[in-house]
């Protein structure tokens, strides 16, 4: 029986694509720490619908452009065009306003949530303008409780831009959510959580608090070294994640890997 009291048979009800820190541009030949960043989201998009083209939406968590906003127009043309619902949310590099000008209408979203077989996605802003790190507004934190708290007996997936927990990075934690107590405390008291999911970090990560699955999942474009005390690169290719929900509130999830360029 699934802990929040319901009982389904373990068949699969969804599959979702997360991509996420693109930092795009408005320049299509523009590079960010050596990777020229449209072309590197082009081919990990390429790479999801080929493998997993079943998917039912996809997850782009943050960082859709560097500072940008002529970055956008790429978001809406790449993902425009799938026949598929893209959901999305803010990062630190982000420009909140003109993102959600940008991508106003079908096939996006921005923040809020969605339904998708048995299970509620939640979407939260966590970014703050000016700085790296992250803070969920009082009214998102609260939003976040009644949406949790309607989700009337879903298994829940909970989506923001900044790590809630420390990476073991003594550069990467200074900048991850401020507030993550505040955050965290919500979560303990909706036990239909099965995951939290971000990105920010540039690098994989899979951990558990409390029952809750932890996700953090590499960049479309350049990765951080893990455990690192200064900022530094990982070597490692462009990457997304692919996550398969289960009407029992299972959730099996592994990160694709490009082939290095």
């Amino acid at each position: 029986m699934a802990p929040w009291g319901l009982c389904y048979h373990p068949r699969v009800t969804a599959r979702l694509i997360q991509l996420t820190d693109p930092h795009l541009y408005g320049d299509a030949a523009a590079t960010l720490r050596g990777i020229a960043t449209l072309p590197a989201l082009e081919r990990a998009l390429a790479h999801a619908l080929a493998h997993h083209g079943d998917a039912a939406a996809i997850l782009v968590t943050g960082d859709l452009v560097q500072d940008d906003p002529g970055g956008y127009a790429h978001i809406r043309h790449l993902f425009g065009r799938l026949g598929k619902p893209v959901y999305c949310i803010a990062g630190n590099h982000d420009l909140v306003g003109p993102m959600h000008a940008a991508l106003a209408g079908a096939p996006f979203q921005i923040d809020g949530h969605f339904d998708i077989g048995r299970w509620r996605v939640v979407l939260l802003d966590s970014s703050v303008p000016g700085t790296a790190s992250g803070r969920l507004a009082a009214d998102t934190l609260a939003r976040l409780d009644a949406t949790l708290g309607a989700a009337a007996g879903r298994a829940a997936l909970v989506c923001l831009h900044h790590h809630p927990v420390d990476m073991d990075s003594l550069w990467l934690d200074q900048v991850g959510l401020g507030n993550r107590d505040e955050f965290l405390a919500v979560i303990d008291r909706h036990p239909q959580v099965r995951a939290i999911l971000w990105g920010h970090v540039h690098q994989e990560y899979d951990g558990a608090r409390g029952g809750v699955r932890l996700l953090a999942t590499p960049a479309t474009c350049a990765q951080f070294l893990p455990h690192a005390a200064q900022f530094a690169i990982d070597p490692k290719p462009p990457a997304y994640r692919v996550l398969t929900l289960h009407d029992d509130g299972r959730i099996d999830t592994q990160v694709e890997w490009l082939a290095p360029a």
